[in-house]
């Protein structure tokens, strides 16, 4: 596929139509002449069926969600998008059923009670989640009947399409493999205090937890109000995310389970304690939550030196040039740099990352399941369109003022989620799990680092293994009976 996106990308045209006032926009239409990008991916068995027999062509499907991905564009964005297919290629459209996002489930469990299903929603895990427990309760269908999953086109995404399985069937349709935290940083605070750049030593692989830890403690002063690391999920970058592991899993035979006595997650636990106990985090007062530098705003006090690495996502750092000199800090300076979370010393040498996964699922009732799976493969075409990923390429180096290095390292930590899928299943558990989850995950930042790891295993093992229990209880009877969660 790589060699497939190097060939010469087209020339485009686009004419962005965007609508003033109002908090909606109307969708921004683009005219692009891709029959060369078409041709390059119909090489490697790649492309949409003919909107002449396709099934759920010229239908208008209901997106039940929180956020408008289809009429609310900035006006700056001009993006090609599967959306901007579905309607041009196919004559679909989409109508926007909006909820709140704190009621999403309830109001979705209410309108499937009422027969007024919509069609789809966001999927995912963490924010967008909808799995296990939405699915268990037959809030959505299976969208195996609608795909094939043996096409080329979800060839890239199919370690993501895995994580929402029950039994054989799957209740995601992943569009887009992204990788969620990694360690942005300013250079010219780095070079100020004699450090070595993160970036350099990953390039050398030598950017590893001991090197994040001993710059951290060198730079950490809380007295001159100086925290080494800030971010909303410092725990679970050092535990989980940077080790592949993660806390609640799956075993082999599809089962979940509470995965506390893993070494490898202990091992970065110890990381969070050190980091906790020496007081490295950020904090107000005896808040220890470890997420709120000024207000919750990401990166800030980075670009002061007050703050050595607010971990975050590409979608937290990628701002405007004006926001960026507020927060990470001047990017026509080239001081903003990132580079993948660090890796275990004594691991398997190999750099994790946690993937995000984008994509929708289809509710159980909705009245047109075929077009919300037409829309998904516009979606997934788009990804590896090469005419688009050269406008988003643009964007990000035009908009955002990200270098050729900054560049071929978002390449780099795309490479390694999409290789590696792993991720969390947080986000739509039991509300028992999910409590227990959360106590282990911030127990050590919270205390600041007066629970240790074996002390936190402890006094949540008992509940976890239980709510597991409970879950996979759950799954047996869907699978063997077809009952729903209560």
């Amino acid at each position: 596929m790589k060699k497939i996106l190097s060939l010469a990308l087209v020339l485009l045209m686009i004419v962005a139509l965007v609508g003033c006032g109002g908090r909606k926009r109307k969708p921004i239409q683009l005219t692009l002449n891709s029959e060369d990008s078409a041709a390059i991916l119909a090489a490697a068995g790649i492309q949409l069926p003919d909107p002449e027999t396709v099934v759920g062509a010229n239908t208008t499907l209901k997106w039940f969600s929180w956020f408008d991905s289809f009429h609310n564009y900035n006006k700056e964005e001009v993006l090609a998008t599967g959306y901007w297919t579905f309607q041009q290629k196919y004559g679909g459209d989409v109508e926007y059923v909006e909820t709140v996002y704190a009621e999403r489930h309830d109001k979705l469990a209410a309108l499937l009670l009422s027969n007024e299903a919509p069609d789809f929603t966001p999927c995912g895990v963490s924010n967008n989640a909808m799995y296990p427990i939405d699915c268990l309760k037959g809030m959505y269908q299976a969208v195996d009947p609608y795909i094939d999953i043996t096409d080329p086109l979800w060839e890239g995404v199919m370690g993501g399409l895995d994580y929402f399985t029950l039994g054989d069937q799957h209740f995601a349709l992943v569009t887009h493999i992204g990788y969620k935290d990694v360690c942005p940083y300013n250079r010219r605070v780095l070079d100020d205090w004699g450090f070595e750049d993160p970036a350099e030593l990953y390039a050398n692989d030598e950017w590893t937890w001991s090197k994040f830890l001993d710059m951290c403690l060198e730079f950490n002063d809380p007295d001159s109000d100086r925290f080494a690391v800030d971010g909303y999920y410092i725990a679970s970058s050092f535990a989980e995310q940077s080790t592949g592991h993660y806390i609640i899993d799956r075993d082999e035979n599809g089962n979940f389970i509470a995965n506390l006595d893993d070494p490898v997650i202990e091992e970065g636990e110890n990381i969070v304690y050190e980091l906790a106990r020496n007081d490295c985090m950020y904090r107000i007062g005896n808040d220890y939550w470890g997420l709120n530098s000024y207000g919750g705003t990401p990166g800030m006090r980075v670009k002061d030196g007050l703050c050595l690495f607010w971990l975050n996502s590409r979608y937290g750092f990628a701002k405007v040039p004006e926001e960026m000199a507020q927060t990470y800090g001047d990017m026509s300076q080239n001081e903003v740099m990132f580079a993948p979370l660090p890796r275990n010393d004594n691991g398997d040498g190999i750099y994790y990352l946690s993937a995000v996964l984008d994509g929708y699922s289809i509710v159980r009732g909705a009245q047109n399941p075929e077009g919300v799976a037409l829309l998904a493969l516009c979606d997934r075409f788009k990804d590896v369109d090469p005419t688009v990923i050269s406008v988003d390429e643009r964007q990000l180096m035009e908009k955002y003022y990200w270098t050729e290095e900054m560049m071929a390292m978002n390449e780099e930590c795309n490479r390694i989620a999409q290789s590696n899928v792993k991720t969390f299943y947080t986000g739509n558990l039991s509300s028992g799990l999910q409590s227990a989850y959360d106590s282990l995950d911030f127990g050590i930042i919270r205390t600041g680092g007066k629970n240790s790891w074996a002390q936190l295993k402890e006094q949540y093992a008992e509940n976890m293994s239980y709510y597991c229990d409970e879950m996979n209880a759950a799954m047996n009877t869907y699978l063997t009976t077809g009952e729903y969660m209560t």
